[in-house]
């Protein structure tokens, strides 16, 4: 496209800064919103909302409902609507949510709205998931996922200073500190959501809201770049059928079977490490709000660094089974060792092997795949699924299993060793693939196998392993 080498460069550097930073500040307080009932249940809302029994499971998993379900419709309208208004929207309708659920009397409401919280938060993650993959040529998407995911990692993690502060507001108002909790992260995710609005960009191949980010010949040079790279830069016209069909292929749902794995870990750490905290390792109220903090620290700098081998090495089934060999050491620690600060150690290696493993999941699901729609479904059911481990991971871990948990660890280590197997399966069908598409026995176009019989068929398209 005439573009020098210093220009490409240049041009990345733009997408990054412009892309990266608002979509995981966004996914941040996505990630601080579903969750920060876990800060809350030690701050007095046990005791005010009277969670007894398993009303705090219910109030976790009910979320779920309707985030599972409204996901696959999230990539259609996204397209339809572009990532600023679609994205900005809905962000902007959960902080209103969350606002109201600073004032809530009883824990029937409280699910009430997490239902609603969740209607709202289905299409963000699979929206920037999709957008990002847009973007970027396969071997530039590990550590983007990874820093995209990291970023929000970390500013969560330190949300959890924020819980600290807020929660000692306690009084004000005559109000609970764990509901100044949810008005204040409420009000600054409806802020957020707007600047989402203002700074988001569309799609390379829509001129929508780009022209002020990219001039169409920088553009044309993106959507060229990923054209070379997957053939799949641009969108054909939608039909339900079209979209629906994507779904008949098996590894769609095997990607999604490992994201299933890793978020009924991830969700089931992120719920209920503050109880196992506290109730599994003595902590008080106020060490625990501190020290959650330093595993997501540690998982988010896994993440980018994983990311980026990944990506240097163009590797991924690899990096994926050493990640969950980590994490069912830490879960090992955690749930078997008496010493306090080992079973802290094992909290860390099992935070820093299954978050590690989102993002790369999120690469490896992308890396083999070609075609926008198939794209999108693929994306749709990857994060449904995802949503599906999300109600695992809220069951998981149960109070009358403390201090030790480990009904609710065996289940995470089973999740650790059906990824291995997957991975090592999946890869050893991508290895085949690829070796017969060399022999000039398929040709692997639009990620799908055909058959070929003339030797000087093109080989379009490798599997990633």
């Amino acid at each position: 496209m005439g573009l020098s080498e210093e220009d490409q460069v240049r041009i990345k550097r733009r997408i990054d800064r412009r892309l990266i930073p608002i979509i995981g500040l966004m996914y941040c307080v996505s990630l601080i919103d579903r969750t920060n009932v876990a800060a809350a249940s030690v701050a007095g809302m046990i005791e005010d909302l009277a969670l007894v029994g398993n009303r705090y499971s219910v109030i976790t998993l009910v979320f779920f409902t309707t985030y599972i379900f409204f996901q696959p419709p999230s990539t259609i309208l996204v397209r339809r609507l572009g990532p600023r208004i679609h994205l900005g929207s809905i962000t902007l309708a959960w902080g209103a949510v969350m606002i109201g659920m600073g004032f809530t009397q009883r824990w029937e409401q409280l699910a009430a709205l997490r239902v609603v919280l969740g209607l709202f938060e289905a299409g963000f993650f699979p929206s920037c998931v999709y957008l990002l993959s847009t973007w970027y040529t396969r071997y530039e998407m590990g550590k983007r996922y990874g820093l995209f995911y990291a970023f929000g990692a970390v500013a969560g993690a330190f949300a959890g200073l924020m819980a600290y502060g807020l929660v000692h507001m306690h009084g004000i108002k005559g109000m609970g500190g764990w509901r100044w909790l949810f008005i204040v992260e409420g009000i600054l995710t409806c802020i957020i959501a707007v600047v989402g609005y203002i700074f988001l960009v569309d799609f390379p191949d829509s001129a929508r809201s780009n022209w002020r980010f990219l001039s169409a010949h920088e553009r044309d040079w993106v959507v060229a770049r990923v054209n070379a790279d997957r053939g799949d830069a641009t969108t054909t016209k939608f039909t339900l059928k079209i979209f629906a069909q994507q779904a008949l292929d098996f590894k769609l749902w095997v990607f999604g079977l490992l994201f299933f794995c890793t978020s009924t870990q991830g969700y089931a750490l992120s719920f209920f490490t503050p109880i196992i905290l506290t109730a599994g390792m003595g902590f008080d109220a106020t060490a625990t709000q501190l020290l959650q903090i330093t595993p997501m620290i540690w998982a988010a700098c896994c993440m980018f660094i994983i990311g980026w081998v990944g990506d240097r090495w163009r590797i991924r089934g690899p990096l994926i089974i050493f990640n969950m060999t980590t994490a069912v050491v830490g879960l090992t620690l955690l749930g078997f060792h008496s010493v306090v600060g080992v079973r802290f150690l094992g909290l860390f290696l099992a935070s820093g092997g299954v978050n590690g493993n989102i993002p790369l999941l999120m690469a490896y699901q992308a890396n083999n795949i070609r075609g926008q729609w198939k794209r999108a479904s693929a994306t749709a059911i990857f994060v449904g699924l995802g949503g599906v481990g999300g109600v695992a991971g809220s069951l998981v871990f149960r109070p009358s299993d403390a201090p030790l948990f480990r009904p609710g660890l065996w289940a995470c280590i089973a999740c650790c060793l059906a990824s291995i197997i997957m991975v090592l399966l999946l890869s050893l069908y991508f290895w085949r693939l690829n070796l017969r598409a060399e022999r000039g026995e398929i040709v692997l176009e639009g990620g799908d196998e055909v058959a070929v019989w003339d030797e000087g068929a093109r080989v379009a398209f490798r599997y990633t392993y």
